[in-house]
């Protein structure tokens, strides 16, 4: 099986035991009757429309598909979905997921985030789900600003960003949402936008095909507050020269031909790190060729930290990072079976009071 992206998809399934639909299903079946509150233009929208049409791809049951959000304009996604779902605390969405998943094999958990609600006071919470490797998919928008409390900066507004909270420019240095997940460790790390169908599509057929965390990243324009943030990666005129497709088994290369006639540009391997480079100017077996599937995850990151650092605003785009390891809620699952197993009561009462009456235990008199 391959995705779009030309990417296979690794090891067993990320949907395990799930039960399968028992009629197909279309995208119409997985749209609530809630109207749909979000501003005009918002690119919620697009993401919203691409998840309810990918859904039914999945074959199974909605009751079997649960959509977990904390705060924030993103947060609204369970309401527009006819599945489960839980609007749940600020920043909590990837705790409460935890136990969700590790409680109940038979869902496919999903986390609904924004960028101020993941990587601020949800941040703990994000990192530790990715270093677990709990069965979830993780969709972060990212429009790099608060967009529900009206225009404050967030964790990856740019340095001197302008809002009401930093009148005189933000001081604070920006998370790299991707480069996080890298240092977590997440074993499927991606990055899309949200008014590329076909990529975002592939993107999310790959993530929940994935047994573990899956985090992706969608770039996401709020044109309220923040319009236009990410306009280099979308407009005809510049996003070939902005994006960095990111294909695994593919030399990574990008851009139009440079006026100076030295051909595209194409990333390396540098000091440390990757560069980019004009295609002319190193021999093709020098380009670096992507590896998703590689265990170091020191390359991938090197290959994030291009994100907005050097001409125009160029992002790398894709996959970043799809790798195997022992997921948290199978390993836990395994051990309470174990130690069931070990008690050897047929009857849960009685396996609950061997379990508590085992081991160390004193008698307070």
């Amino acid at each position: 099986m391959t995705t779009d992206l030309g990417l296979p998809t690794v090891g067993p399934s990320g949907l395990g035991s799930v039960p399968t639909a028992d009629v197909q299903l279309t995208g119409k079946d997985y749209t609530s009757d809630q109207e749909v509150r979000w501003c005009p233009g918002c690119g919620d929208y697009a993401v919203l429309k691409a998840v309810q049409s990918f859904l039914p791809g999945l074959g199974l049951r909605r009751e079997n598909i649960v959509f977990v959000s904390g705060i924030g304009c993103s947060s609204r996604f369970p309401y527009y979905l006819d599945t489960y779902g839980m609007h749940s605390i600020h920043g909590r969405a990837p705790a409460i997921a935890t136990g969700i998943a590790t409680a109940r094999e038979d869902l496919s958990v999903w986390v609904v985030t924004g960028d101020g609600d993941a990587l601020s006071i949800g941040g703990n919470h994000l990192i530790h789900a990715m270093r677990r490797n709990v069965n979830m998919t993780i969709l972060l928008f990212n429009n790099r600003i608060y967009g529900l409390t009206k225009g404050q900066y967030s964790p990856t507004s740019e340095a001197g960003k302008v809002t009401k909270s930093t009148p005189m420019g933000s001081v604070d240095h920006p998370f790299n949402p991707v480069s996080l997940a890298l240092g977590a460790e997440a074993t499927f790390v991606a990055r899309t936008i949200d008014s590329d169908r076909k990529h975002l599509t592939g993107v999310l057929e790959a993530a929940a095909a994935h047994r573990g965390t899956a985090l992706v990243e969608i770039y996401q324009n709020c044109p309220i507050f923040n319009d236009g943030a990410f306009d280099d990666l979308k407009n005809p005129d510049t996003r070939t020269d902005s994006i960095i497709p990111l294909v695994h088994g593919q030399p990574i290369t990008f851009g139009a031909p440079l006026e100076d006639g030295r051909g595209s540009r194409a990333v390396v391997r540098d000091a440390g790190g990757v560069a980019v480079v004009a295609t002319t100017d190193v021999d093709p077996d020098a380009v670096l060729v992507h590896d998703a599937h590689r265990e170091d995850p020191s390359t991938a990151f090197a290959i994030s930290r291009l994100t907005d650092a050097g001409y125009l605003h160029q992002s790398p785009i894709g996959i970043f990072r799809q790798v195997e390891r022992a997921t948290y809620d199978d390993q836990a699952r395994a051990q309470v079976v174990t130690a069931q197993g070990a008690v050897g009561e047929p009857d849960p009462s009685a396996r609950l009071a061997a379990l508590i009456g085992g081991g160390d235990t004193w008698t307070v008199v």
